[in-house]
């Protein structure tokens, strides 16, 4: 699931790639039991201040390498980006964040909200990195193509051969691995969690201590799976599910999407610059009519693109994630209805220059200048990732008989978000079947006692998944209620952020079971 900032609408991640492999699943990285991987445990790495416009001059950069394949360390490496605000004063160490996605890229972020996590400097170097595939290591993309899935999905499902868009998701998949790169079949949260060990080596911890938010809890308990002997203190911030396939996942974001943009829309029409009037219900009507009207008539972009109705929703889904976005987003439609200007959309979801996909692709492996990351980097790294993270795999039989069931669930569940959740869902349809290891092996961990925060008013990871995953985790797992609204707890919560920083900084953890209440609107 997503958890803050994204790059464009998530009409993009239509084409990824049909390349996903299976990550493989060694637990450890000696020789003794695996291919010789101590070369990139023994690198040492180099601090120096980050580069490109806006980041933070105490921020400091790196990179680690790794193997691009770990059943094949010899058969190429990959540069993985790191960023670090050091230790005001004596360190114990490092604590590493990873803010979701998957496809955020962790060094934009900490950039941004770096003072959300300052006290946390009082006893560690707060070190965040982007993911394999994502940012400036080696990110994938679909190209300047990557609506024709989309569009072939939304234009064609209900008709009498909803095959032949299936066909066309398959060959628009064929951009994918055109402008991705060899990174892309070996991209996946089992490769991810492998890689954040070598950062840990890197960094000269003995154990991994880690903060992760939405997906990042998902590449939290990999790790904790895969290397329960080298796992610290760990922090599960809107906690992953482990178990539902992703067509039970995306039903479950455009139901809790939808209730979010109601809630918006009921606080914009208390302003009489609400571009959608003050009468809540017209103006959920209004919205739908707006992205049907721009799915028909797209307008276009300051980058020679077009921006269609569902570039709005996805940008519209960013923006329910957080009440803070919410006066950036009402001016942002009001340009949009008033002047067709898509600028402020495009900025919300965090677009950029589009310099050309195969830029990124033909770096060999190294980190790519920030300006080089495709504007497609998010969604199409999140489908990839997360087609990589699931073993389902239906038929274009399964596909062409289930299609009218699922498209009527999810538009009941929302008119506005339910075709953009169903077409990400459909676009793992022809890839190679992802890894079953998250699944089936993800579970009964034998680590120290980690921390799990499950937010009642969560939009996009729902308080049982926090409960579900904690059963699966086993007895580490201490499960903290946040009876708020919102996603993720630790920035929005004084109580969630206090007990989290408690357990990092001095390892003092809340009763399982203990709440923080809803903070007050004073």
């Amino acid at each position: 699931m997503l958890s803050v900032h994204q790059r464009r609408a998530f009409a993009g991640a239509a084409t990824v790639t049909l390349a996903l492999l299976a990550a493989g699943l060694p637990a450890v990285a000696t020789a003794a039991d695996g291919p010789d991987l101590s070369r990139f445990y023994r690198q040492k790495i180099t601090w120096s201040a980050c580069k490109g416009g806006g980041m933070p001059k105490d921020l400091q950069c790196t990179k680690v390498t790794v193997p691009l394949d770990y059943a094949h360390p010899d058969a190429g490496t990959l540069d993985v980006a790191l960023a670090r605000y050091r230790a005001t004063g004596k360190s114990r160490g490092s604590v590493l964040l990873n803010f979701g996605g998957p496809g955020v890229g962790g060094i934009s972020q900490l950039a941004l909200a770096g003072k959300d996590f300052m006290g946390l400097t009082n006893g560690y170097d707060v070190v965040t990195f982007d993911p394999r595939g994502v940012g400036r290591s080696s990110p994938v993309s679909c190209g300047e193509g990557a609506d024709e899935a989309s569009n072939a999905i939304d234009g064609n499902a209900d008709s009498s051969d909803p095959q032949a868009a299936l066909k066309v998701v398959k060959k628009a998949a064929e951009l994918c691995t055109k402008h991705s790169g060899p990174v892309l079949p070996h991209i996946g949260t089992v490769n991810a969690s492998r890689d954040m060990d070598v950062m840990r080596q890197a960094l000269g911890d003995k154990k991994l201590n880690y903060l992760g938010f939405s997906y990042g809890t998902r590449l939290g308990a990999v790790y904790a799976s895969q290397f329960p002997k080298r796992t610290g203190r760990l922090v599960f911030d809107g906690v992953d599910t482990l178990t539902e396939p992703l067509s039970e996942q995306g039903l479950v974001s455009a139901e809790a999407q939808q209730t979010a943009l109601e809630d918006f829309l009921t606080w914009c029409t208390k302003d009489m610059g609400c571009p959608f009037g003050q009468d809540p219900r017209s103006a959920r009507q209004q919205v739908v009519q707006l992205v049907d009207s721009l799915d028909k008539d797209p307008v276009p972009t300051d980058l020679g693109q077009q921006f269609s109705g569902q570039d709005l929703v996805g940008a519209l889904s960013q923006a329910m994630y957080s009440k803070d976005y919410w006066p950036t987003l009402e001016r942002a439609l009001e340009q949009l209805v008033e002047d067709g200007d898509t600028r402020g959309l495009t900025q919300l979801s965090g677009g950029v220059a589009f310099p050309g996909a195969a830029a990124a692709a033909r770096q060999g492996g190294g980190l790519v200048d920030e300006q080089d990351i495709p504007i497609d980097n998010l969604p199409a790294a999140l489908m990839a990732i997360n087609c990589a993270d699931d073993p389902d795999r239906p038929t274009a039989e399964q596909v062409t008989k289930d299609i009218a069931r699922l498209r009527a669930s999810y538009e009941e569940a929302s008119p506005v978000f339910g075709q953009f959740r169903l077409t990400q869902v459909l676009l793992c349809y022809g890839r190679p079947k992802g890894t079953d290891y998250i699944r089936d092996k993800v579970r009964d961990v034998h680590t120290p006692k980690m921390l799990l925060i499950g937010t009642r008013g969560d939009p996009a990871t729902p308080y049982r998944w926090t409960l579900e995953t904690a059963k699966r985790l086993g007895s580490s797992a201490v499960v903290l209620d946040n009876r708020g609204e919102g996603h993720t707890g630790y920035t929005s919560s004084k109580c969630v952020h206090q007990k989290v920083d408690d357990f990092l900084l001095y390892g003092s953890l809340p009763d399982s079971g203990s709440s923080c209440g809803p903070e007050s609107d004073d």
